[in-house]
């Protein structure tokens, strides 16, 4: 077949249905969509290599003038072979051959430029932001440019992933997996680690966008979200633990919350406001395996207008004599 049999589009056809025939080929032939097809990887190198000559004007008509073949070879005139050439590609285009792991292995030639990558980034998602089912504001990398400066390079992979994905601080804590969705519609449990909580982003191999020469890797940036009542001290969570006045002044054991569920915590009689207790390894994950600590704030909280507490208080004389501010020199 002709290259313009290889597209299905006539020999006058314009560069518009020239490249609407190769963006339906290429969406249905692409490899990554026939892992197991090695015909249709086949038939990607052919209406790929035939694209590639077509939607350049000099080599079209060079081509149609019969002056080149469907390589991107000059005819041998009076019937002589191609002698030095090989076979080779010329000045660009797309070879097919097997791997090493005997599937099928393509390259592109020095040919081909901007608008052949703009094509393949528009079916296979390579470069721009994403929006629509993606809950986590997907930012696309950026795929490489296809062709560049040196003969018979490999085809470029498709394009990195970047997510942030927001995660309850509880959940942050306790380590909780994740059960989250790409931008390619598959869903994954992922496994938070201490270096995501601490802002390490997650790599997620193969996960990203579709390509010629491979598929691109994800990362995952958690963010931590803000807690109502709880708050963040490096690996160290911390609380202000409000108490009644005869709790701090006769001592009590008080249930007080953690990330993880509520844990008993013994407040020593003549307690003040501003006193701290740490109740160990209810804070965050730490990356050599361990964890911080909760550290718990004690807040007297008074009752409002209680007539009796305001008896005993005026009543409470030798209490007016001492001072509390008296190392603060005033």
């Amino acid at each position: 077949m002709d290259l313009y049999q290889k597209l299905g589009v006539p020999r006058n056809a314009d560069e518009a249905a020239i490249k609407k025939a190769y963006r339906s080929l290429a969406k249905q032939l692409h490899p990554d969509r026939n892992k197991d097809n090695p015909k249709a990887a086949e038939r990607f190198a052919d209406v790929t290599q035939a694209y590639d000559l077509l939607s350049d004007k000099d080599k079209r008509a060079r081509y149609d003038r019969g002056e080149i073949d469907e390589a991107g070879n000059p005819k041998a005139p009076f019937g002589f072979g191609t002698g030095g050439m090989g076979g080779g590609m010329g000045g660009g285009g797309f070879r097919s051959g097997r791997g090493d792991d005997g599937g099928a292995a393509f390259e592109f030639g020095t040919g081909m430029g901007g608008d052949f990558s703009e094509i393949l980034d528009g079916i296979f998602g390579g470069g721009g932001g994403r929006g629509g089912g993606n809950p986590f504001g997907g930012m696309g990398a950026g795929a490489g440019a296809y062709g560049g400066t040196g003969r018979g390079r490999a085809a470029p992979r498709g394009a990195d992933v970047s997510y942030r994905l927001p995660v309850p601080f509880e959940e942050a804590v306790a380590l909780k997996e994740q059960r989250v969705t790409l931008s390619n519609g598959k869903t994954i449990n992922l496994k938070l680690t201490a270096d995501a909580v601490n802002g390490t982003p997650m790599r997620l191999k193969g996960q990203g966008d579709a390509g010629p020469g491979g598929t691109g890797d994800a990362t995952v940036t958690v963010d931590v979200q803000p807690h109502r009542f709880f708050t963040r001290d490096g690996d160290n969570v911390r609380l202000d633990l409000p108490v009644r006045l005869d709790e701090a002044v006769l001592g009590a054991r008080v249930k007080v919350p953690t990330a993880e569920g509520a844990v008993m915590l013994k407040v020593p009689a003549g307690s003040s406001s501003g006193k701290v207790f740490r109740v160990p390894g209810k804070g965050f994950h730490t990356r050599d395996g361990g964890r911080g600590d909760l550290l718990v704030t004690l807040i007297i909280d008074l009752p409002a207008d209680d007539a009796a507490l305001k008896a005993f208080v005026e009543g409470w004389t030798a209490e007016r004599d001492r001072n509390p501010r008296s190392a603060l020199g005033v």
